[in-house]
């Protein structure tokens, strides 16, 4: 077993957790999150410079681990779980990956992963370390420099599991209302929002069915209720929009990981991605939130369109979860397409300032991933409503546009754009 830090080859950093070791056949063990590099001239804040400070990069990201050890050749990669830096509670982690779990099958059959992807948790990793002849602080801490080497555990790992295969077909449903501009209407923005949730658990006692009424058939009712907007106007917009309800988003954005890497219609005609996964349920706010970075000029479309209603956008107040990275739009944003996806606002009309948190943090504690996710009597849509307001009037405002929205300078996505750009 080899622990390597936080298991990123990030070569725009100057950072690589794999330096001077083969792992190929090995198990390694790695913290979640990027690392939390102190700013040099106030050690209380995190480096902006480095992994965006406090906000998570793909880098961070579960996903990313699993890839990078396919891509060193691990026999089996494991994380290592803490609540504030993965961005949610163990519960997440044994309720979606401890059942049965899905991915696109490759032509090699996906021989090349690891055999085993796995999470530990941190109580137990602090005692495998121990056990091993290290301490896990002492190395928590040294990966945090440029300078770390994995380090060679005092302990090997065998595994013996059972996996029963099934082939099976899900499904992505698609809509379209057709442009009116003869030669736009070849163009499209897509809305997508994903219809899929984590099915019936029977080990469960009681209530076994994860109703996912936020996360995600709030979304998906958003987006049949701007579809029926769209369907409405006097006149359709001049260039064509879809409305892509995507399958297994719970599973990795299967879905829409499918529609980006085998589009119906193709990317390069394709100018944005507007995409919803929960909606605000408690009513109206003064503000928007902007998920990620201010990186694309569909940003600048959502500030203009707030203002109109008497709001403002304002920055992710979780960067460190990497909510960009976890949802459907992630996908179309990898192939270079401007993906916006907002969140609520946090600024309630009527409530004071810990409001927004408070109820951030029982939805994330009591509901998510879990079968208590179903309709509440205390939900307020109106602020649902204003919300889709503002996403059908950005999504006509884009289709009707005289250029295509862009990437700003900066974004790790503008030079998939640029080269797509220059087909």
């Amino acid at each position: 077993m080899i622990f390597v830090g936080y298991g990123v080859v990030a070569p725009v950093y100057g950072w690589d957790d794999y330096k001077g070791v083969d792992v190929r056949g090995k198990t390694i063990v790695m913290l979640v999150n990027d690392p939390a590099i102190p700013d040099p001239n106030d050690p209380n804040k995190l480096d902006d410079k480095m992994f965006k400070g406090k906000a998570m990069t793909y880098y961070g990201r579960w996903t990313y681990k699993y890839e990078i050890a396919t891509e060193k050749g691990a026999a089996a990669a494991i994380i290592i779980h803490e609540t504030g830096p993965a961005g949610y509670p163990y519960e997440v982690v044994s309720g979606s990956w401890s059942r049965e779990n899905f991915d696109i099958q490759t032509p090699d059959k996906n021989m090349k992963r690891p055999a085993v992807e796995a999470w530990i948790t941190n109580a137990r990793a602090r005692e495998l370390l121990t056990a091993s002849g290290q301490d896990f602080d002492a190395l928590k801490k040294a990966a945090l420099s440029k300078d770390f080497k994995p380090v060679a555990l005092n302990a090997k790992a065998n595994f013996d599991i059972k996996n029963t295969l099934r082939d099976i077909n899900s499904h992505n449903v698609v809509a379209k209302v057709e442009g009116s501009d003869p030669v736009l209407k070849n163009e499209y923005v897509i809305y997508s929002a994903h219809w899929d949730h984590l099915g019936r658990d029977p080990k469960l006692p009681g209530d076994q069915i994860y109703n996912g009424a936020i996360d995600n058939a709030s979304g998906v009712a958003s987006l049949l209720e701007i579809a029926e907007a769209f369907t409405k106007l006097p006149a359709p917009p001049k260039r064509s929009i879809l409305f892509l309800a995507v399958t297994a988003e719970e599973k990795n954005l299967l879905g829409s990981k499918y529609y980006a890497t085998n589009p119906l219609y193709p990317l390069s005609k394709t100018l944005a991605n507007i995409n919803m996964d929960g909606v605000n349920q408690w009513g109206r706010t003064k503000d928007i939130t902007m998920v990620g970075d201010d990186n694309s000029s569909l940003v600048d479309l959502l500030r203009d369109a707030a203002k109109e209603q008497g709001r403002v956008v304002n920055p992710d107040p979780e960067p460190e979860k990497g909510f960009y990275y976890r949802s459907d739009h992630f996908e179309f944003a990898k192939q270079g397409v401007p993906a916006l996806y907002p969140d609520s606002g946090i600024d309630y009309v009527g409530r004071d300032a810990n409001y927004s948190k408070q109820k951030r943090d029982e939805y994330t504690n009591n509901d998510y991933h879990k079968v208590s996710d179903q309709v509440k009597p205390d939900w307020d849509l109106t602020g649902a409503v204003d919300d889709a307001q503002l996403l059908t009037t950005i999504g006509y405002r884009v289709a009707q546009a005289d250029k295509f929205p862009e990437w700003k300078a900066g974004s790790e996505f503008k030079a998939k754009r640029d080269a797509m750009n220059k087909l």
